[in-house]
C-alpha cells in the first residue's frame, strides 16, 4: 500500500505479488515505487497510477530492493545470495551480478554517489562494502553480530546500523564507527535525523525508543505495537518518524511530543 505520510491516509494498493512482501521502497521523486517479494520477484510500479510495469524474476526468495539516487538503476538482494543491479532505461537487458555473499542477503543499499553498495547478510556479520565499477568487495565494516538494517543518512554522511542491542554510526567516507551505542533491548532497525540529533529504534520489545544521537540516551519511547518492530524511519524533516511491526501496523510518531525544545 502507499500512504499519505502525514496523515497515514490510505492512497492506493500495489497488487500483484503471490507472496509476503519483504521490502518496499519508492524513488527520489517518489514517481516509481519497487518491492521485494517471497514469490520470487522483485517488481516495479508506477507510484502514481499504481499499475505494475515490470517484474523481475528471481530463483529464491528476494529481501531487500533500492533504487540507485540517479533512479537509472535497481538493486535487489536476498535468498540467493546475490547482488543484482537492473538497468531501468534497458528493462530487458540482463542484470549485473555481483557474487561472494556467504549468506543470504537481507539488506543492501547504494551510497549516496551509487558508486558502492552496502549490504549485510543474515548468517554473516559485518557490513560488505562493493565496488559497483569493479564488482569486488573494497571494505567490510566490523559488527558483532548479523546487521539487520543499514541506513545511509540523506547528506550521505553517516551509515546507520542495527545489529543486536547495538546502533552504530560509520563515517560514509572513511568506513570507520563514528559512534556505537549498546541498548538494554534487541534493535532489529534504527534510523537517524542529524539536524534534530535523534536517532531511533525499534524492535523484539515490541516498543519504539528515542535516544539522543550525542548521548545515546532514551529521551522518548513509543508504545502500541502488538508485536516486534521490524522497521523505523525518520521523515525527511525529522520532525516525525514511523516504525512498522509483525502486529500488520504502521504508526506515526511525533520526534518531539511536547514541542521541540528551544535552542539555546
Amino acid at each position: 500500500m502507499i500512504r499519505n505520510g502525514e496523515t497515514g491516509d490510505w492512497i492506493g494498493t500495489f497488487e500483484g505479488h503471490k507472496g509476503c512482501v519483504w521490502g518496499a521502497t519508492l524513488n527520489a521523486p517518489a514517481t516509481h515505487a519497487a518491492t521485494a517479494s517471497a514469490d520470487f520477484s522483485a517488481r516495479l510500479w508506477n507510484a502514481i497510477t499504481g499499475d505494475e510495469l515490470y517484474k523481475f524474476e528471481h530463483k529464491h526468495i528476494v529481501k531487500s530492493v533500492c533504487f540507485s539516487k540517479d533512479c537509472q538503476r535497481l538493486l535487489t538482494g536476498g535468498s540467493e545470495k546475490l547482488l543484482r543491479i537492473y538497468d531501468l532505461g534497458n528493462i530487458d537487458a540482463a542484470p549485473y551480478v555481483m557474487e561472494g555473499s556467504p549468506s543470504q542477503i537481507r539488506t543492501a543499499q547504494f551510497t549516496a554517489d551509487d558508486s558502492l553498495i552496502m549490504s549485510s547478510c543474515a548468517d554473516d556479520n559485518g557490513i560488505r562494502v562493493w565496488d559497483v565499477r569493479t564488482n569486488v568487495v573494497v571494505t567490510t565494516l566490523a559488527t558483532d553480530t548479523p546487521v539487520t538494517s543499514i541506513e545511509i543518512t540523506e547528506n550521505g554522511r553517516y551509515i546507520t546500523t542495527a545489529d543486536g542491542k547495538n546502533v552504530t554510526f560509520f563515517d560514509a567516507m572513511t568506513f570507520t564507527p563514528v559512534k556505537k551505542w549498546t541498548l538494554p533491548y534487541e534493535a532489529e532497525s534504527a534510523s537517524v535525523c542529524v539536524p534534530q540529533n535523534r536517532f531511533v529504534a525499534g524492535g523484539l520489545d515490541m516498543w519504539v525508543h528515542v535516544h539522543d544521537m550525542t548521548t545515546g540516551n532514551e529521551v522518548d519511547v513509543g508504545k502500541g505495537h502488538h508485536g516486534p518492530v521490524h522497521s523505523v524511519r525518520f521523515a525527511p524533516d525529522g520532525m516525525s518518524y514511523a516504525s512498522g511491526s509483525e502486529d500488520g501496523t504502521i504508526r506515526l510518531w511525533k520526534t518531539f511530543p511536547e514541542g521541540k525544545p528551544a535552542t539555546k
